[in-house]
């Protein structure tokens, strides 16, 4: 995490020029983007030599406060400055986390699965630790063809970054749908930072697409939230739908639902409507 946490804070020095922080702007050119580490030291009230180590990755002894200093300075925002905390942890040393089941492995406790099953006129996705789609209803599949893809590759990391339908449903919302991802990407990674399958899930990803590769060296960090997403699809076109989670903190080796909403009688929810009406004829079709 040494050097997540060095690429992190030079990258949030970078977008900050002098005098975005009240500092002159000399003439001539600097040698570096943004500020140098001595003009950082000094706002933040911390020595050069610190600040230094710190940022190559060396975070032993740092206190809270320092970070929150820098933080500060660097203008981070809240996910930005909790992020810049657990990659310090991290960075310090911490136990590898407890080996996770695989996503084919897991199996959904009774009531979970009944309460998937019973909302049947909404999207809902079950998630693991690493963005991999667990399980999903009905609903879920009339909008994404999950079972045709193989388990290795079901995770949403795949669907925005390999599979040109799923980007092409997204349409021109796809840069804002992978950069958040790929932002809470981030968030996992630091506050698991001994996850060696989420690791292996980043280091996978970045071999596999120029695009991950371009949008996880942007450094942009922050939490998943509810969200408003417009899928082209091609059954049923438009269809604008409300994104929101619930945790699972019963389920250890599940994280979330993630529930793809429309709002009542608006003509999302009955074009909704029609691509599951869709999706039952085919599967009665197909069973007869």
């Amino acid at each position: 995490m040494r050097g997540e946490l060095s690429e992190f804070l030079k990258s949030r020095r970078a977008r900050l020029r002098p005098e975005d922080v009240g500092l002159p702007r000399y003439a001539g050119q600097r040698r570096v983007p943004g500020l140098r580490r001595e003009e950082l030291s000094l706002l933040a009230g911390v020595s050069v030599a610190h600040y230094t180590r710190l940022e190559q990755g060396h975070t032993e002894n740092v206190s809270a406060d320092v970070l929150d200093a820098i933080a500060r300075t660097l203008r981070l925002d809240d996910d930005e400055r909790a992020y810049l905390h657990r990659l310090a942890h991290a960075a310090a040393g911490s136990r590898p986390s407890r080996p996770a089941a695989a996503a084919a492995a897991i199996r959904l406790r009774p009531g979970l699965q009944r309460m998937l099953d019973s909302l049947d006129r909404t999207p809902v996705f079950v998630l693991g630790h690493h963005t991999d789609i667990v399980a999903w209803n009905r609903a879920a599949a009339a909008l994404l063809d999950l079972a045709a893809v193989p388990a290795g590759r079901r995770t949403w990391s795949h669907q925005v970054f390999l599979s040109a339908d799923f980007k092409g449903m997204l349409g021109d919302g796809w840069a804002e749908f992978a950069r958040a991802h790929v932002s809470y990407l981030r968030v996992l990674l630091a506050r698991n930072p001994g996850d060696a399958r989420l690791q292996a899930h980043i280091a996978a990803m970045r071999t596999a697409s120029a695009d991950f590769r371009q949008v996880w060296g942007e450094q942009s960090v922050s939490t998943w939230s509810g969200r408003d997403y417009v899928f082209t699809h091609p059954v049923v076109g438009r269809l604008e739908l409300s994104g929101e989670t619930m945790l699972l903190p019963a389920d250890a080796e599940l994280s979330e639902l993630e529930l793809l909403v429309a709002e009542p009688g608006s003509p999302s929810a009955a074009g909704l409507h029609r691509l599951i009406a869709e999706s039952d004829r085919k599967a009665s079709a197909e069973l007869g």
